[in-house]
């Protein structure tokens, strides 16, 4: 194997959107991602691509949002590695579709779900690429207080994920 290139690609996250980025392994993965997330949770809003590792080597699409689709389509093929797949939302978190994307059976693994400041590790060889790690918003800055823990505790009551 000849390690060609190591690349940080910046992923853009458009204004009240979440990215999740995964790998999956077969070509139906776009149809069964989006049954999955249109069954998960009404009014859902996305956008998903894959690139297929063999065959026509395409970036399959689909998606009931046309930004959305087109933000997941041209960070596909910015990562450009195989059997990645690249979905952004609206009008649903994360925490909402995991478990339904998780449970598609072509899904190999998720590298990351977030609306943070996003930047994917790429290594390129002599055969294609690959996805090494995310890079997820920040490095951290300390370590929370009391104070601290009351807020995130507070936060989590407000918005309803907590009782």
């Amino acid at each position: 194997m000849e390690v060609r290139k190591i690349e940080v690609i910046d992923i853009p996250i458009p204004s009240s959107s979440n990215v999740i980025i995964g790998q999956s392994h077969f070509i139906k993965t776009v149809e069964d991602i989006y049954e999955a997330l249109i069954t998960s949770v009404p009014n859902i809003r996305f956008g998903i691509a894959f690139n297929e590792a063999s065959g026509k080597r395409l970036v399959r699409y689909e998606g009931n949002d046309e930004e959305l689709i087109k933000y997941a389509i041209e960070a596909a093929l910015k990562i450009g590695a195989g059997h990645v797949f690249v979905l952004y939302v609206r009008n649903a978190w994360p925490i909402n579709i995991l478990n339904a994307i998780k449970n598609v059976q072509e899904v190999i693994r998720i590298y990351v779900a977030t609306a943070n400041p996003l930047q994917v590790v790429v290594i390129e060889t002599n055969q294609g690429r690959g996805v090494i790690g995310v890079v997820d918003g920040f490095t951290p800055l300390g370590i929370e207080s009391e104070s601290d823990k009351r807020e995130r505790y507070e936060f989590l009551r407000k918005i309803g994920y907590k009782k």
